[in-house]
């Protein structure tokens, strides 16, 4: 897919990853939906890209809403072909802290945006993707979501937060099998240590600890890196059901 076609949906396109991917589809001439639960800062981002965005107010974990806001981003960007799921919490907490067990509620909650927030939308742009003219190869939509390397070795206190990203990873292979049939490819990227705002805000110690732990580059990762990896994949129908890590090598230690 080119991406002067691509007109997209970005979950948490607000800030970090997602809105670095947006800014990269509407430097190349493609046209995106930002949906984010932050009205000021998706209000401005999507002044900032200018006209080939739009904001949409959403709650990943809303049924309804995430039905009736991408059927209006459809709308309003004349059709729908991908969507980028960067919408997540961090969760973070022990199992059993200084104040006791973690409350379920902690854990569900990051569940449900982080997994099942995930997968809401994505059941929902695949029910319109399905009705797009196939394009070359016989696609019609590429979903594309975001783990994290936590998937894979989690930290202490990241017991919730690695749960879901491990069920992202979990989904990307049955979902690609079952809507190979409609053209639609699903991939997931898994992110290691990347600048985010909530790293900015780190003392600066934290943060050269946390690039001197990843192997090469020793570098945080930058959220163009991310665009580019989206990029890549959008231009390449051949990747499909994968998980790819985004990490610098980098392999987490238990803290």
């Amino acid at each position: 897919m080119q991406l002067n076609q691509v007109k997209a949906i970005i979950t948490g396109g607000a800030s970090g990853l997602g809105h670095a991917v947006a800014q990269h589809f509407v430097a190349h001439g493609g046209k995106v939906a930002l949906f984010d639960v932050n009205d000021d800062k998706g209000q401005a981002a999507a002044k900032e890209l200018g006209d080939a965005a739009r904001f949409f107010r959403t709650d990943v974990t809303s049924e309804d809403g995430v039905v009736a806001n991408v059927g209006a981003a459809r709308d309003a960007l004349g059709g729908l072909n991908v969507l980028v799921n960067c919408a997540g919490i961090l969760g973070a907490g022990r199992v059993l802290g200084k104040e006791g067990a973690m409350p379920l509620a902690n854990f569900a909650s990051t569940v449900m945006v982080n997994l099942v927030g995930s997968f809401n939308v994505a059941k929902a742009a695949a029910a319109l993707m399905q009705g797009n003219e196939a394009g070359e190869d016989g696609e019609r939509g590429v979903i594309i979501n975001t783990a994290s390397v936590a998937a894979y070795e989690g930290q202490i206190g990241q017991a919730a937060y690695s749960a879901s990203k491990g069920g992202v990873v979990g989904m990307t292979l049955p979902m690609a099998r079952e809507l190979a049939r409609f053209g639609i490819r699903v991939v997931t990227i898994a992110p290691g240590i990347f600048w985010t705002p909530m790293v900015d805000s780190m003392p600066p110690q934290v943060q050269e600890s946390l690039s001197a732990s990843i192997p090469f580059p020793s570098r945080l990762g930058q959220p163009n890196e991310y665009a580019n990896t989206v990029a890549f994949i959008l231009g390449n129908r051949y990747i499909n059901g994968e998980t790819i890590r985004l990490d610098g090598a980098v392999r987490l230690q238990p803290k």
